[in-house]
């Protein structure tokens, strides 16, 4: 039986009424995501009909789900905000602080014993708080919500940006920053800009060598790493009822990668019978009574460019196998001839040292079954493998099953490392070197959604490529980046030339799911007497205190931290990898604050000039030196700035040590929310141009910032050493309730208050 299935048949009891509603509002037909959207609007039925792109609205999500990493800092906040419970079903799951290196047994234990402490903040502020807890070892987060929690037509958000792996079971999935989770574990509404929309049509059917990953794969190519920024990607057509539920949550999940709002599909026969295989016939039966709800209105598939903004097309038929990189997820090349002719043109290492599957984006039973495929063959074919392999299984429910039904056993004999029930190397918890920052160029390949310099391992000189999981382990046999199993061949140890059959693999396991212990602990009924404790002497935790609001006349002489250059992801702004050891001590973790962008004026790292004696240090040692002094500062970045991971550290930290504003040619989404939240300045140069008009030793005047408003924008004197100046405008998307947080230094502030009350 489903957990919380008495909300999810509240959700579908209210469903008609608000879509019928919502539909004559609106004057035409709907597509999937309006209908969830104006399903989930905090104030009930629909009343108004929203401009997308535009409109800031209320939501009321149905549930909550955060990793460990971030889980710390929004629980943080949480404490702040007077609440006994949380609000709504809430889950946290332990997955991210989970290092890879000798194996699953070795590394479990050791997460257990080096983070004991951050466990057991986690599993007693869950305990008090009513959230559910899964422990370490139980999953990747996003795999444990769509085995157990997604629900066809729900709304969630979660505090990883791969949240949206859930649209494939047909939800709005959203990934948020913790103080916007913090909102609504509170009782209150969420708020979103409403999403622009994109269709993309699939037809034909996926076989061979090709799978639902090379959908993705060709999206990002189309799209690029931002084309999908402020809209929801709504899949749709033949092909998409082809495919699995797991290989839709596939492509849900990398859609985060193009910068999408969320990604989803509708509800059709592949989701009720993944429901059903994890014990959720009672969703499914629901579902089925409302299915006419779980998917766009007729006219709107059979005529999409009327209702949707953009509409994309693809034929699976046609789709071959790609690999998307390296250093970014959108630079799509096909596997072969293409793959030789590029990375000897650009000199990419052609020989390939690691293959790795699994990752929340692929590491369900289906992927491991096709992967296994490969891997049974190199073992009847006589290959040796060229490079190392690592599984990453996505729950302890598919690793048991997996071993049961022999699949861990076929990887293990061609001596692959099987890791834990947990993210590992595709969030950069993989031990692969000792010193990563002097290691040697390599390559990798692996079926995980991110492939940013130095993500999986650290190393600079790593150039990863994202694949599907049967083209991983095919290509980590053969050794070489440019492999084609579709036509080429390999030489096995008896000397012969063979050639590997297509991939098999089973939707869902033939004898059904199993496991022994799924890894949850249910909280108290009654929290109330549960004590969490904090010690003041601790690295890894820190009890927060309410950020100060901004004054206004602070913002005239602020000086200029950093420039940056190029992308400026999450990643370059607050790394991840042993930092996340640090993700529940503010002071401690903003020792990294963007230590990884690139100084604009030196083209170095973590290297900027202190205005205050004219010295150049780190960003973060410049930073407090300023803080010390009563300065407020700048950061300046360029296009998509904050791109990446939900993690509110990115925004938290120049907080924490005194930045005042961010100026860039435009953000990312989730990561402009969390500078609004935190009581920050996130603001975007009015003409792009003047970003070249900003110089490393600048003073920032903020002219008009006691008249901050909606929609209008903000003029700001930028004075030059040489006594010269340039007046530049700003503009900013902050709406008269963001203005609010901004004034009272935080959203959290405004949530205590109003707590208060």
């Amino acid at each position: 039986m489903a957990f919380d299935i008495d909300m999810i048949k509240g959700v579908y009891a209210s469903m008609a009424e608000r879509v019928d509603k919502a539909r004559e509002i609106v004057g035409k037909p709907l597509t999937l995501s309006e209908k969830i959207l104006y399903s989930h609007l905090w104030d009930g039925n629909p009343t108004t009909a929203f401009s997308r792109g535009k409109d800031y609205v209320d939501f009321a999500p149905d549930r909550i789900a955060c990793q460990d990493a971030t889980a710390q800092m929004a629980l943080l906040q949480f404490m702040q905000a007077g609440k006994k419970k949380v609000a709504v079903p809430t889950t946290v799951h332990c997955d991210h602080l989970i290092q890879a290196k000798s194996g699953a047994a070795a590394d479990l234990k050791m997460a257990n014993s080096t983070s004991a402490e951050v466990f057991d903040f986690l599993e007693s502020v869950s305990n008090k708080y009513g959230i559910g807890f899964w422990k370490p070892g139980a999953g990747i987060i996003h795999q444990v919500v769509l085995e157990n929690y997604a629900f066809p037509g729900g709304m969630m958000i979660g505090t990883d940006s791969h949240t949206v792996n859930a649209g494939g079971l047909g939800m709005v999935a959203i990934g948020v920053g913790g103080a916007d989770a913090v909102d609504v574990m509170a009782g209150m509404a969420w708020e979103l800009k409403f999403p622009k929309l994109i269709g993309v049509r699939l037809t034909g059917t996926i076989s061979g060598w090709t799978a639902p990953k090379d959908v993705i794969l060709k999206v990002a190519e189309i799209l690029t790493a931002k084309g999908g920024t402020g809209a929801i990607v709504e899949y749709f057509g033949s092909g998409a009822k082809s495919l699995s539920c797991t290989g839709k949550g596939t492509i849900c999940n990398m859609g985060a990668e193009i910068g999408a709002t969320t990604s989803t599909f509708g509800y059709d026969e592949s989701m009720e019978r993944y429901l059903r295989a994890t014990d959720r016939s009672d969703v499914a039966d629901a579902a089925n009574v409302v299915k006419e709800y779980l998917t766009a209105d007729d006219e709107v598939y059979a005529n999409p460019e009327n209702y949707f903004d953009q509409v994309i097309d693809i034929d699976l038929s046609k789709l071959t196998p790609l690999l998307n990189g390296p250093f970014t997820p959108d630079l799509s090349t096909a596997a072969g001839s293409d793959m030789t002719a590029k990375a000897t043109k650009n000199e990419w290492p052609l020989q390939v040292e690691w293959g790795l599957i699994g990752s929340c984006t692929n590491s369900s039973y289906e992927d491991l079954s096709r992967a296994s495929s490969i891997a049974q063959q190199a073992l009847d074919k006589g290959l040796k493998m060229k490079a190392e392999l690592g599984i990453n299984p996505g729950s302890e429910q598919v690793r048991f099953t997996a071993a049961r039904d022999g699949i861990i056993e076929v990887f293990e004999k061609l001596d692959a490392k099987i890791f834990t029930n947990a993210c590992g190397p595709c969030i950069g918890q993989w031990a692969r070197y000792s010193d990563p920052k002097n290691a040697p160029k390599n390559s990798i390949v692996h079926s995980f959604n991110r492939n940013f310099a130095k993500r999986a391992d650290g190393n600079p000189n790593t150039h990863a490529f994202v694949a599907s999981p049967e083209l991983t382990a095919a290509i980590a046999i053969a050794g070489r980046l440019d492999f084609n199993p579709v036509t080429d061949t390999l030489i096995n140890e008896n000397g012969q030339e063979v050639k590997f059959d297509e991939p098999t693999g089973w939707e869902l396991p033939p004898k059904g799911f199993e496991v022994e212990d799924a890894g949850f602990l249910a909280p108290d009924e009654d929290g109330s007497g549960v004590e969490v404790v904090v010690a003041d002497s601790s690295e890894r935790l820190q009890l927060l205190e309410p950020f100060v609001p901004i004054r206004d006349e602070e913002l005239k002489g602020a000086k200029l931290l950093i420039k940056a250059f190029g992308k400026c992801t999450t990643d370059h702004i607050s790394m991840a990898g042993p930092w996340l050891r640090y993700r529940g001590h503010l002071d401690n973790i903003s020792n990294n604050c963007l230590i990884g962008a690139v100084n604009a004026f030196n083209k170095q790292t973590n290297l900027v000039k202190n205005q205050i004696d004219g010295e150049y240090g780190g960003v973060p040692d410049t930073q407090r030196a300023y803080k010390a002094s009563g300065i407020k500062t700048v950061v300046v970045g360029d296009h998509n700035y904050g791109e990446g991971s939900s993690r509110e550290h990115a925004a938290m930290e120049p907080r924490h040590l005194g930045v005042a504003a961010v100026i860039v040619k435009s953000f990312a989404r989730i990561h402009e929310t969390n500078l609004k939240k935190q009581g920050m300045l996130g603001l975007t140069f009015a003409t792009e141009s003047d970003y070249d008009l900003i110089q490393e030793d600048d003073t920032f005047n903020f002219v008009d910032i006691a008249d901050f408003a909606p929609g209008k924008p903000l003029t700001i004197e930028v004075a030059h050493a040489d006594g010269s100046s340039d007046t530049i405008l700003v503009n900013h998307t902050y709406n008269a309730a963001q203005i609010g947080w901004y004034r009272e230094g935080s959203a959290l502030n405004v949530i205590k208050r109003e707590s208060a009350a």
